[in-house]
């Protein structure tokens, strides 16, 4: 009975573990999109002024 126990808490711990990597993860996705397509935009804006 006392391994089952420990199966138990292990396999909690271990949900919980990955359901906060995935906010984080997800959180960091979601902030890396979004400097992505403000700076894009920003250099679609200035497209006129880049020289080669």
């Amino acid at each position: 009975m006392m391994d089952m126990e420990r199966v138990y808490k292990t396999m909690r711990n271990t949900g919980a573990g990955n359901i906060a990597m995935g906010i984080v993860i997800a959180s960091v996705g979601l902030t890396v999109g979004i400097i992505s397509i403000v700076s894009g935009a920003v250099l679609l804006k200035r497209k006129s002024e880049i020289e080669f």
